[in-house]
């Protein structure tokens, strides 16, 4: 089982919606989590450590997990979206730009 953590800013639209989007995946577990001080899921050590693949949103992310969790990456990949923070949980612009880009970085059905 691959365990796979999907990070944005506030963990309120776009994140959420990539973890229940892939929650079915065959040989997968998701979770989802925020960067900022006042997300619904804030990114912690723990989490970080739990994932096998970081699935972030913007490059801003990335930066903030490299730089505030370093101790806890290990041999994660850390990986980027690049979707910018305009979209609603459940978008179907969102939706489609993550059903697009996300698989490509899932272990193969």
């Amino acid at each position: 089982m691959t365990n796979v953590l999907f990070v944005c800013s506030a963990n309120v639209d776009r994140s959420p919606t990539a973890e229940a989007l892939f929650r079915d995946h065959p040989g997968i577990e998701t979770a989802s989590a925020g960067t900022g001080n006042a997300a619904e899921t804030p990114l912690s050590d723990e989490l970080v450590a739990w994932a096998d693949i970081i699935i972030v949103m913007q490059p801003v992310h990335r930066q903030m997990i490299e730089q505030r969790f370093k101790s806890s990456l290990k041999a994660q990949r850390v990986v980027c979206l690049d979707i910018p923070d305009h979209y609603t949980r459940g978008d179907p612009e969102l939706v489609k730009l993550l059903t697009e880009r996300v698989p490509k970085f899932l272990p193969s059905r």
